[in-house]
C-alpha cells in the first residue's frame, strides 16, 4: 500500500496564484483580528480589572512592530502566498524542520478559531430563539457554521471575499465608533464615571504574562493581509494596509479596551462578550447597544471563519511550492480554488470540532502559535543582515521576553494543554508523510487537475432556466420562513426581537451566498470570464475590429484600427464604414464575405482583406468587420514573380560551379592516382641505379685488367673496340648513369609535389605545414616560371615567417594556391605581351603570424593590376577578364568560399591600375577556436 514517488515528489503544479483580488478585498481580511479582539477583552477584563490596560499596552506595541516587520519582509516576497508563517520559512530555510513547524503552529492558531466561532455564534442563535421556544441540535449548528465557509470557497469564486468585504467595512466602523464615542464619552459626557479610575489593583508579572500569552492571540495577528499578497491584484497596496493596520491597533485594541475597563464595571457580567459590551456602550447607544453589539459579535465570528479558511489554504499552498508538505497541497484551479489545501484545513477544523472544548482548543493551539510568533522574531535576528529588519537588537530582545511569557503562561493556562499544543505540529506532518506515501489518487496532483478540468467541461447550458428556478426557490423559501418567524414572534411576544433579526439577516446572507455560489454565481463567473476573454481579445488583436448596426454605422472599433486609418477609435463612432472603406456598399446587406480594398494610408498604397460576419439579436442586427494587412503579402508575391527569372539564373551558376567542384574533385584524384602510378616504377629506376653504378665500375675494372696484362689482343677484338669506340665508352658511362639518378629524382619531386598537392589522404582537417603546400603548387606550376620563347621567367620571391603547423583543409587549401598563383602568372604573362613591364616579372609570397591566432598569406605580382570596378565582381561567380575559353570564371569564386566558409578566414585584394595585384589571405591558426568565439559572440 506505500510506495515512494521522487519522480514527481517536489513538482508545484501551479508557478503563481491568479492575482484575482483587489487591494480592498484583502484589506477588509486584515480587519479581521481587529474585530476578533471584541470576543478576547472580556476575559482579560474580567480578569484583571483596571490592570488590564498594562496588558494591552505593550500587546499594541509589539503588534505595531511585527506589522512593520512583515511589511519590510513582504517587499522581496511579492510571490509568497500565506503571509507571515510563510515569511518565517524563509527565514528558516537552513532548518526545514524548525520552518515547517513554525509554519504548521501559525496555521493551527488560526484553524482554532473555526471552531469558537462555531460555538460563539451557535450560543447566539440558541439564546434568541429559545425565547421563541424553538430549539436546535446544537452540534448541527456548529458543524454547519464551520462548513458553511468551506463551501463558498469550494465553489471557484470570489463569492467569499466579496462577502467578507461586504459586512467587514461596516463592522469595523461600528468598532471604531464604538471606541471612539466610548472614549469621548469618558472624557466628555457629564455622566462620565472619570476618565481614570481611582483606584489600580496590584498586578503580578505571573498574571501579566498569562494574559499577554492570551492577548497576543489578537495583537499579533492584526498582519492578516500579508497572506494575500501573492494573489492580489496591487500587492504593493496590500502591504500598505499593513501600516494602516498597526495605527489601527491604538484606537481599537487600547482605547476600545479602556471603554470597556471603565464602563463595564458591574461584577455580574463576568467574561461574556455581549454583556460587557451592550454594558459599555449602553451609555452612548441607548436602547440600539444590544442590536449593535449583536451584529459586531455575529460578524466578528463569520468574518474570523471567513478569513480563516481563506487564509489557511494559502499557507499550506505555499509549504507545498516551498516542498515543505506534499505537492498535492501546491494544486490551485485556474479559479484560484485551493482544493487539496482547503481539504486539510476542513480536516483539521473538524478535528478540533471533535474535541469539543473551547477551553483546552485555545490554550493548546495557543502555544503552537506563540512559539511560531518566537520563531519569526529569533529568525529576524539571525537573518538581519539578509532582509530589511527593523531593529534587530530589540526583536532580539522581544525573543528573550517571550521565552519567559511562553513558560508563565504556559504554567497558568495548564502544562498538560500547552504540551498537548506543542505535539500538534508534528501530528499535522505525520499526516502530510502519510499523503506522500499512500497510493490514493485523492492524494494526487493528476486526480486533482482532471477534476478542475472536468469541471470547467460540465457547465450548466441553460442558465436561464436554471437561475429563475432557484429565483422562485428563494422567494418561495422567504415567503414560508417570514409567515413561520411571525407566528413564532408573535406567539412569543419577545423583547430582543432587534437582536435576533440581525443574527438572522448575517446567518441568511451566508448561506443564501452559499447556495448561490454552487448555483447561479458559476454561470455567472463563466458570463463574465467569456465576456473579459472576448474584451481582451477585442483590444489585443492585431487586425482591425469594427462593428456596425445594420446601417453600417461605426457602433465600436479596437485600438488596432488606428493602425490601419491613421485615426483614432473614437473617431469613427457614429460614421459610415464606407467613410474609410469606399469601396464597401452604403448598405451592409450588400456587402460580401470576404473581400480586398486597397487605401492610401501615409502616402503608401495599403492592401487590406476585409472579412464580415453579421450576428442577429433579438432586437437587431449587427456586423463584425476584420480587416487584415495583406500589404506584404501582396509585396512579397510581386518580388516572387520578378525574382523567378533571377533564381533560375542562380540556380543555373550553382549548378556549373557544382560541376567544376566535382571537376577540381576528380582532377584531384587523377592527380594524385597518376602520382602513385608513377612513383612506383619510379622508386624501383632510382633504388636500381646505385647497384647497377657499381657493377658497371667492376665491369670496367675487369676491362682495364684485361687491356693492361694482354695489350695485343687478337684481332677480331681490337676491330670490335675500334667499332664501339671503347676508349669514349669508358669515359662516357659513368656520366651517363649520373645523369640518369639527377632524372629520376627530378622524377620522384615531382611526384612528391603531385601527392602534397592533391592531399586525397587528407580529406579532413588535420594540421599541416602550408609551406609545403605552397612549394608542392609552385612545383606544380614551374612550367610556366621558367623562360620560354615568349615569355621571360618570372622570379619567386619567398618570405616565409616562423609559422607552427596550421590546422586547415590542405588539400582545399592547395586548390585556392593554385587559383591565385595561376592567374597571378597570366597577369604577368599578359603584361609582358602588352609591354606594360618587359622584365623583372614576379610573384612575391609572404607568410606570418599575427597574434599567435591568425595567419597571413601575401601573394602579390608587379603585373597589370586592376580597376576599381573590376575588384569589386572579382569573387562573383562566371565573372572573368580573361578571354573566352581560358577561364571559367569560378577559380577566386570557388576560392572565396574555401577560405570564408570552410576556414572562417577572410580573402582581400588590393590593387591598382598597373601596379600590380596583391591578394590577402586570413585563416585562423586553430579552427576550433574560431568555433568558440563565434558562439561566444553569438550568445552576448
Amino acid at each position: 500500500m506505500f510506495h515512494s514517488d521522487n519522480a514527481v515528489l517536489h513538482r508545484p503544479s501551479f508557478r503563481g496564484l491568479p492575482r484575482s483580488l483587489s487591494s480592498w478585498e484583502t484589506w477588509a481580511f486584515g480587519l479581521t483580528s481587529h474585530l476578533a479582539w471584541t470576543s478576547v477583552v472580556p476575559a482579560v477584563h474580567a480578569a484583571l480589572g483596571t490592570q488590564a490596560i498594562f496588558v494591552w499596552i505593550p500587546a499594541v506595541i509589539l503588534g505595531m512592530l511585527l506589522n512593520y516587520q512583515i511589511k519590510h519582509l513582504g517587499k522581496s516576497l511579492f510571490d509568497v502566498a500565506g503571509g507571515t508563517p510563510n515569511y518565517t520559512t524563509k527565514l528558516w530555510q537552513r532548518y526545514p524542520i524548525i520552518a515547517r513547524y513554525a509554519a504548521i503552529g501559525y496555521l493551527l492558531g488560526w484553524l482554532s478559531f473555526l471552531s469558537v466561532n462555531a460555538v460563539v455564534l451557535t450560543d447566539l442563535i440558541k439564546v434568541n430563539f429559545e425565547a421563541l421556544g424553538i430549539s436546535f441540535p446544537e452540534a448541527i449548528l456548529r458543524i454547519t457554521f464551520i462548513l458553511l465557509p468551506f463551501v463558498v470557497a469550494f465553489s471557484g469564486t470570489r463569492a467569499l471575499s466579496i462577502l467578507h468585504l461586504f459586512f467587514a467595512i461596516p463592522a469595523c466602523v461600528l468598532l471604531l465608533t464604538f471606541c471612539l464615542q466610548g472614549l469621548g464619552f469618558l472624557a466628555f459626557s457629564s455622566n462620565s464615571p472619570g476618565f481614570f479610575p481611582n483606584e489600580w489593583s496590584s498586578l503580578s508579572f505571573v498574571d501579566w504574562a498569562k494574559w499577554f500569552y492570551f492577548a497576543s492571540y489578537t495583537a499579533y495577528s492584526c498582519e492578516t493581509a500579508s497572506s494575500f499578497v501573492a494573489d492580489s491584484r496591487e500587492p504593493d497596496k496590500t502591504l500598505r494596509f499593513l501600516d494602516i493596520a498597526a495605527w489601527l491597533m491604538l484606537p481599537v485594541l487600547m482605547g476600545g479596551s479602556w471603554v470597556i475597563m471603565r464602563l463595564a464595571t458591574a461584577p455580574d457580567l463576568e467574561d461574556n462578550a455581549f454583556l460587557n459590551f451592550v454594558a459599555a456602550s449602553t451609555p452612548f447607544w441607548g436602547n440600539f447597544a444590544p442590536a449593535i453589539v449583536t451584529f459586531l459579535l455575529a460578524g466578528s465570528c463569520l468574518l474570523g471563519s471567513a478569513t480563516t479558511v481563506s487564509n489557511c489554504p494559502r499557507i499550506i499552498y505555499q509549504l507545498a511550492v516551498d516542498e515543505h508538505l506534499a505537492p498535492v497541497f501546491s494544486v490551485v484551479s485556474p479559479r484560484g480554488v485551493f482544493g487539496s489545501s482547503l481539504t486539510l484545513s476542513l480536516i483539521l477544523g473538524l478535528i478540533y470540532f471533535i474535541w469539543g472544548n473551547v477551553a483546552h482548543i485555545i490554550a493548546a493551539t495557543n502555544a503552537a502559535w506563540f512559539i511560531s510568533i518566537m520563531l519569526l522574531h529569533l529568525g529576524l535576528w539571525q537573518q538581519r543582515a539578509k532582509f530589511d529588519v527593523v531593529l534587530p537588537k530589540l526583536t532580539l530582545g522581544i525573543f528573550l521576553l517571550e521565552i519567559l511569557i511562553l513558560l508563565a503562561g504556559s504554567y497558568a493556562w495548564g502544562w498538560q494543554d500547552s504540551l498537548i499544543g506543542l505535539l500538534v505540529p508534528f501530528g499535522v506532518l505525520a499526516i502530510d508523510a502519510l499523503v506522500r506515501r499512500i497510493r490514493l489518487p485523492i492524494f494526487r496532483s493528476s486526480w486533482w487537475l482532471k477534476l478542475y478540468q472536468s469541471r470547467r467541461t460540465k457547465q450548466f447550458q441553460d442558465s436561464v432556466m436554471l437561475q429563475v428556478s432557484i429565483l422562485i426557490f428563494l422567494l418561495c423559501s422567504a415567503v414560508l420562513v417570514g409567515c413561520l418567524f411571525g407566528w413564532y414572534i408573535n406567539k412569543a411576544a419577545i423583547t430582543n426581537f432587534e437582536n435576533l433579526v440581525v443574527v438572522l439577516l448575517m446567518t441568511v446572507a451566508f448561506v443564501g451566498v452559499t447556495i448561490a455560489c454552487w448555483t447561479s454565481l458559476p454561470q455567472v463567473v463563466a458570463i463574465t470570464e467569456a465576456r473579459e476573454a472576448a474584451e481582451h481579445l477585442f483590444h489585443v488583436a492585431q487586425d482591425g475590429i469594427v462593428v456596425t448596426d445594420e446601417q453600417g454605422i461605426v457602433c465600436q472599433a479596437n485600438p488596432a484600427i488606428e493602425f490601419f486609418f491613421g485615426v483614432n477609435p473614437f473617431a469613427l463612432l457614429g460614421h459610415h464604414l464606407n467613410k474609410w472603406l469606399p469601396e464597401l456598399a452604403h448598405c451592409p446587406q450588400q456587402w460580401t464575405r470576404r473581400s480586398e480594398h486597397t487605401i492610401l494610408y501615409k502616402a503608401k498604397i495599403k492592401n487590406l482583406e476585409v472579412s464580415i460576419s453579421d450576428r442577429p439579436h433579438q432586437d437587431f442586427r449587427e456586423y463584425v468587420v476584420i480587416l487584415h494587412d495583406i500589404t506584404r503579402r501582396k509585396q512579397a508575391e510581386e518580388i516572387l514573380r520578378q525574382s523567378e527569372a533571377k533564381l533560375r539564373e542562380e540556380a543555373k551558376q550553382l549548378a556549373t560551379q557544382l560541376v567544376q567542384s566535382e571537376k577540381m574533385s576528380s582532377l584531384g584524384q587523377l592527380v594524385a592516382g597518376v602520382a602513385h602510378e608513377i612513383n612506383n616504377p619510379v622508386n624501383f629506376i632510382y633504388g636500381n641505379l646505385t647497384p647497377a653504378s657499381e657493377y658497371i665500375q667492376d665491369l670496367l675494372k675487369l676491362l682495364l685488367l684485361y687491356q693492361q696484362h694482354y695489350p695485343n689482343p687478337v684481332v677480331e677484338i681490337q676491330e670490335e673496340a675500334e667499332a664501339i669506340d671503347i676508349d669514349f665508352l669508358l669515359q662516357d658511362l659513368p656520366q651517363l648513369l649520373t645523369s640518369m639518378k639527377v632524372g629520376a629524382q627530378r622524377i620522384k619531386e615531382i611526384v612528391l609535389s603531385l601527392r602534397n598537392f592533391s592531399r586525397l589522404d587528407e580529406a579532413e582537417m588535420k594540421e599541416v605545414n602550408i609551406h609545403d603546400g605552397i612549394d608542392s603548387t609552385l612545383m606544380i606550376l614551374e612550367h610556366r616560371l621558367k623562360e620560354k620563347t615568349k615569355y621571360p621567367a618570372i622570379a619567386i620571391i619567398k618570405e616565409y615567417g616562423n609559422i607552427p603547423l596550421v590546422e586547415c583543409y590542405a588539400g582545399q587549401l592547395n586548390q585556392v594556391f593554385m587559383n591565385i598563383l595561376a592567374n597571378a602568372i597570366d597577369t604577368l604573362e599578359e603584361a609582358f605581351i602588352t609591354g606594360q613591364n618587359l622584365q623583372n616579372l614576379q610573384i612575391r609570397i609572404k607568410t606570418e603570424l599575427r597574434d599567435n591566432k591568425q595567419v597571413i598569406i601575401c601573394i602579390a605580382d608587379n603585373g597589370t593590376g586592376m580597376s576599381e570596378t573590376v575588384q569589386k565582381q572579382l569573387f562573383d561567380p562566371f565573372f572573368t577578364t580573361k578571354p573566352i575559353g581560358k577561364g571559367t570564371g569560378l577559380g577566386l569564386s570557388i576560392s572565396y568560399k574555401i577560405i570564408t566558409e570552410k576556414h572562417q578566414g577572410r580573402l582581400h585584394c588590393i590593387s591598382c591600375l598597373n601596379q600590380g595585384t596583391e591578394f590577402l589571405i586570413e585563416i585562423p591558426l586553430r579552427q576550433y577556436a574560431t568555433t568558440v568565439d563565434v558562439r561566444k559572440a553569438i550568445n552576448l
